[in-house]
């Protein structure tokens, strides 16, 4: 086995990120796939329980939020009792999408330090097929969440088709983001349980629970900085309002995770060459 060359320049263009996912898409086809059937080998349901979990949750918020608290969304109707568990399942998806790849970045290199240590393998894959396998799951959560809708309301917007759209740009800026913790996770052992406690925070300080409109105004404007709002509300607008979404705020959000992506890289590579040194 080769040993990883100490004195190797690495290219921190952004361009070259996705030129190395590319050339190692079969790669990152075969680890995502491995990971989402290794998180269910052995149990008896397999990857059915990727589709029973969602299920089960959106049974327990609609007996929770409707029937206990009897809660009720602005804009939907008093007499649907599902409607607000929809809505509420659409904040935590893109929750959900953001925060287990964050949670799992700090992890992903010391788990994975034979590939440091002494295999010629490209690294920056990693964060990649962690994401992978958190779209798989968000994917199957989606397609639950659509079916109930289509149950309770006999109809699907047409819109819901742009729903990969309006989460691209999330996708980039959590890689990105992913990288970033990856990498310093390495040195820092402690980052994966302050990034499970900010995550928790984020959760609460997003319009999961609550829309933004509810708030006294000196606070919205704290919420609208968390940068799951845009992407939670703008994925309410198509896949429950069957609203278009907002073009030039998705724009000026891409914009920012390409930054995002390109910082998060650019530290990945400036610090790998210590990684064997400390695993």
């Amino acid at each position: 086995m080769d040993e990883m060359n100490p004195h190797q320049q690495y290219c921190t263009s952004l361009i070259a990120l996705f030129k190395i996912i590319w050339r190692n898409r079969s790669l990152v086809w075969q680890m995502t796939r491995r990971e989402v059937v290794g998180r269910y080998q052995g149990s008896i349901l397999g990857l059915a329980w990727s589709v029973f979990n969602p299920i089960l949750m959106l049974v327990i918020y609609t007996f929770v939020f409707n029937v206990v608290f009897k809660a009720r969304w602005s804009g939907v109707g008093e007499e649907n009792k599902v409607s607000f568990a929809v809505v509420l399942f659409v904040g935590l998806i893109i929750h959900g999408l953001f925060a287990e790849c964050v949670n799992r970045a700090p992890g992903l290199i010391i788990y994975n330090a034979n590939y440091v240590k002494k295999v010629v393998f490209p690294l920056e894959i990693l964060p990649v097929v962690a994401m992978g396998a958190t779209l798989f799951h968000t994917l199957a959560n989606l397609l639950v969440l659509l079916c109930i809708f289509f149950v309770v309301n006999f109809q699907l917007h047409w819109t819901s088709f742009l729903f990969p759209i309006v989460a691209f740009p999330l996708i980039v800026g959590t890689l990105g983001v992913g990288m970033f913790l990856a990498s310093l996770g390495v040195f820092l052992r402690d980052i994966s349980q302050t990034v499970g406690l900010l995550t928790t925070v984020m959760l609460f300080l997003s319009p999961v629970f609550f829309p933004v409109s509810a708030l006294p105004k000196e606070i919205q404007f704290w919420i609208i900085l968390n940068p799951l709002t845009f992407i939670i509300e703008q994925s309410r607008e198509i896949l429950i309002w069957g609203r278009l979404p907002n073009w030039s705020g998705l724009t000026i959000y891409m914009s920012a995770s390409l930054v995002v992506a390109w910082a998060g890289y650019w530290w990945f590579q400036k610090t790998r060459k210590g990684f064997a040194d400390v695993l």
